[in-house]
């Protein structure tokens, strides 16, 4: 990992502040997530405190602090998703997966998170799955398709 994050740092020859952001959104593409080993890599490299670089990551949500699955679910909580019963949708997945929202499930076959709106309320509620959109979707629908993409990776 370490080769890694140098040649992502000093791939850009200017090294500066100014490059942190793009610098931080090539970590994320190849590790899929900031892992901790980035921040203070990045850290030493444009000489900031540790503590600034994740700051100013943690006030983007496009950053990531923990792994995500090869199957991330996306649970939309916006008020129409809501009032159409989003949150059985999140109980349900929840049990099924046995995780919580920010985690993965051990093999790192499935991550789950909530979102505050996924901009398409009449179609409520959404699930979006990597990127595939379940919408108008109910429990037994989202069992089954968990239930799909679990078969077809035993195989």
């Amino acid at each position: 990992m370490e080769n890694k994050l140098q040649e992502i740092i000093t791939s850009n020859s200017n090294s500066k502040r100014e490059d942190l952001i793009p610098i931080l959104q090539r970590i994320q593409e190849e590790f899929n997530y900031l892992p901790q080993e980035a921040i203070y890599a990045v850290s030493k490299a444009l000489e900031m405190p540790a503590s600034k670089v994740y700051s100013i990551a943690s006030f983007y949500n496009l950053f990531r602090f923990q792994a995500i699955g090869k199957y991330h679910i996306r649970v939309c909580n916006g008020t129409a998703c809501h009032l159409s019963k989003s949150s059985d949708l999140l109980r349900e997945i929840k049990k099924e997966l046995k995780i919580e929202p920010g985690h993965a499930t051990s093999n790192r076959l499935f991550s789950l998170e909530t979102v505050p709106c996924m901009g398409a309320c009449h179609l409520s509620p959404i699930v979006r799955i990597n990127n595939t959109y379940h919408t108008q979707v109910e429990s037994e629908e989202i069992k089954r398709v968990i239930a799909e993409i679990r078969k077809e990776e035993e195989l």
